[in-house]
């Protein structure tokens, strides 16, 4: 009896910002390691997740929700999302059916017209709505673009996730392990743990903060106790950003910290000590260097 070929390939998953491409994600792979937040633009560089079954590896690539950039951060965004459509095997299109289409849906129609890659459509948050509601949508989709195949899941609560995952393994080709079937994320642990901090940030504070924030890792090291020791700097634009973050008497800071050390103890398996403080760096969003130092594309914006 023959084995069947294993088979790989890269996936990218796009749409309009916040219909869920980070919570599938974080979904198929049974552990957090790209950022939720009900607040748009949360995600900002391509992270890689890693899901290797019996007979296949999917590398998904979480792009940037797209969107008409307003400064030079927001532009770099876009683009990421742009090239990563002519670098993978499939895309994933994302819709929120509750929102329905959009001229956002649109831009990004125009731009798959211009890939030569094939696309799904994911129509997610089926939980939503009631099933009558999908069949218009679909239609609506489907005389816009020729869709290879049209699924709806729900992310979060896992409806027909697993259907998903195969007809992504059917139309992959053969191909190899790229990565330790162990391994779920390309991505460092700091880059996952800057994440966490910001997760908690976008969470907690108010519109006039989130798309303003950064976090670095100043140090993190492992001491002779098994205790993870880090410090991690959130950089702001305006000293008012700072106050929000800070609170009243430290206690929002707190609270972030708090809330991001359970996620990263569970991330590393280890007891964390977190040490946060915030700088502000004016307009670091618009400065091509402090873009470099924080990690956003170097070459690319």
């Amino acid at each position: 009896m023959s084995q069947e070929p294993y088979k790989s390939g890269f996936v990218a998953l796009i749409g309009r910002p916040n219909v869920g491409k980070s919570t599938l994600l974080n979904h198929v792979l049974g552990q957090k390691i790209a950022i939720m937040s009900d607040k748009a633009q949360t995600t900002r560089n391509k992270i890689q997740g890693i899901y290797t079954s019996d007979n296949a590896q999917i590398v998904f690539i979480d792009t940037p929700g797209i969107h008409k950039p307003k400064h030079k951060l927001g532009q770099y965004m876009t683009r990421i999302a742009q090239n990563t459509l002519n670098e993978v095997d499939l895309v994933l299109f994302m819709i929120d059916v509750e929102q329905g289409y959009g001229r956002g849906d649109q831009y990004i129609i125009d731009l798959l017209k211009n890939a030569k890659t094939p696309v799904f459509l994911i129509l997610n948050k089926i939980d939503k709505v009631h099933p009558d509601h999908l069949l218009p949508l679909i239609e609506e989709y489907r005389t816009k673009y020729d869709f290879k195949e049209v699924i709806p899941i729900s992310a979060l609560q896992g409806n027909n996730v697993n259907t998903l995952l195969e007809q992504i393994t059917s139309y992959l080709g053969e191909g190899p392990k790229y990565y330790p079937e162990d391994q779920v994320t390309d991505h460092p642990e700091r880059f996952i743990v800057a994440e966490l901090i910001r997760e908690k940030i976008l969470h907690l504070t108010k519109e006039e903060v989130p798309h303003s924030i950064a976090v670095i890792i100043d140090q993190m090291k492992r001491k002779d106790n098994g205790v993870v020791y880090i410090q991690a700097a959130v950089i702001v634009e305006r000293p008012s950003q700072k106050g929000i973050i800070i609170g009243k008497q430290g206690s929002m800071l707190k609270k972030v910290g708090s809330l991001a050390r359970a996620d990263i103890e569970s991330l590393l398996g280890s007891k964390v000590f977190l040490e946060l403080w915030v700088k502000v760096q004016k307009n670091w969003r618009d400065k091509e260097s402090q873009l470099r130092d924080f990690g956003f594309g170097e070459d690319e914006y």
